[in-house]
């Protein structure tokens, strides 16, 4: 590690904030499978984390030498123990992967491997280095070589030998964990496994002008780990997905042909921790977003243009207590009471797992807001 670091880690702004420089110190010291021995040591080149899986990615050097590129999965199985449960079932020492990787060519390639549960980071974890052969005239520390091997702590996928290859070069990582094909030690076998691959996820993309088409919506049914740095954007480049009627009952009075309502998607997938989305949504004219309870997800919507009326659910915000309090047909629950906010440039709407929100436009300009959605655990 650049011995700069720990200077400026020393700085009075940042013993304040710590927000820039915490996280590396972290993962940096955190245990990691070969360093039992004092003959490996890793450089680790990124890390990126999203809900309860976390990668890192670099190098392992053997008696202070480069020996080889890894890539390390951790998962702290929160969603899988909860699924599992549903199923009476305890999720035991041995868990499997789903990964395929993206390296900076047109080809990803893919693999399933074991995790096995690490009691030292209390997560499943495996370590995929780009070989386990010691160097010419040398041999690995036994210490380190009861971990290698096939499903073991350290070990070797042939199909991710190019991927691993320039490490810098992996892009992006796609990964599902599902419980064992047995329980363990048991030994029976489990028929259908649980799959945690992000609640089914899908990301919109502009494919068709259609409102509400199909085609917008992609199926990913698993995470995307980005070891990209960073994004320029520009939200009046990015093509709008339309939505008539967005997030309304069939049977609400406000429901319309043509009531529709504009959502550019700038973040989806790309974002890391908990974070679902960021994007920006034009509300036209007399048009409205239907009004809507969140459940594991929270919400925060931030106006920048134009004026409109929002809603709260009656008593999520005690301090609006004072404003006109009115029925809305909340989608997929009927008719509840709401207070009427009225919102403007700069105008924040920030709702909890089990909230209520929603907005319409009663003015003459269009209405902008961008909002930022992320599951709650």
């Amino acid at each position: 590690m650049d011995t700069r670091f720990d200077d400026l880690f020393t700085h009075p702004e940042n013993a304040i904030f710590k927000v820039v420089f915490y996280p590396d110190r972290v993962y940096h010291a955190q245990y990691l499978n070969a360093t039992r021995s004092p003959r490996y040591r890793y450089n680790v080149q990124e890390v990126r984390s999203q809900a309860d899986i976390t990668l890192l990615k670099g190098q392992v050097f053997m008696d202070g030498l480069p020996y080889s590129n890894f890539l390390r999965i951790e998962y702290r199985a929160g969603r899988l123990v909860e699924l599992a449960r549903e199923r009476g079932r305890f999720l035991r020492g041995e868990l499997l992967a789903w990964l395929r990787l993206h390296p900076d060519t047109p080809d990803a390639v893919e693999a399933t491997v074991k995790l096995r549960h690490c009691r030292w980071i209390d997560a499943y974890q495996v370590e995929l280095w780009q070989t386990l052969e010691a160097p010419a005239n040398n041999h690995h520390d036994l210490q380190v070589l009861d971990l290698m091997g096939a499903d073991g702590d350290i070990t070797h996928v042939a199909a991710f030998d190019a991927a691993l290859a320039d490490i810098k070069a992996l892009r992006r990582v796609e990964i599902a964990c599902r419980e064992n094909d047995r329980d363990l030690p048991f030994g029976y076998a489990i028929n259908e496994p649980e799959w945690d691959n992000n609640y089914l996820r899908s990301h919109q993309v502009p494919n068709v002008p259609q409102p509400n088409s199909d085609q917008n919506t992609v199926a990913d049914q698993n995470y995307l780990i980005d070891f990209q740095r960073g994004w320029y954007l520009q939200s009046d480049e990015v093509e709008p997905v339309r939505y008539e009627n967005a997030l309304m009952n069939p049977d609400n009075p406000e429901r319309s042909p043509g009531n529709l309502v504009e959502m550019r998607w700038m973040l989806q997938r790309e974002l890391g921790g908990t974070l679902v989305f960021f994007h920006e949504v034009t509300i036209p004219p007399g048009k409205v977003e239907g009004t809507h309870r969140h459940i594991g997800t929270e919400e925060l919507y931030y106006i920048v243009s134009g004026a409109g009326i929002a809603y709260l659910g009656e008593g999520d915000d005690p301090k609006i207590a004072h404003l006109p309090l009115v029925e809305r047909d909340i989608f997929g629950l009927g008719p509840r009471p709401c207070r009427e906010v009225p919102v403007r440039p700069g105008s924040i709407i920030y709702t909890k797992s089990g909230g209520i929100h929603g907005i319409r436009n009663p003015g003459t300009q269009p209405l902008k807001f961008v909002s930022v959605l992320y599951h709650s655990s």
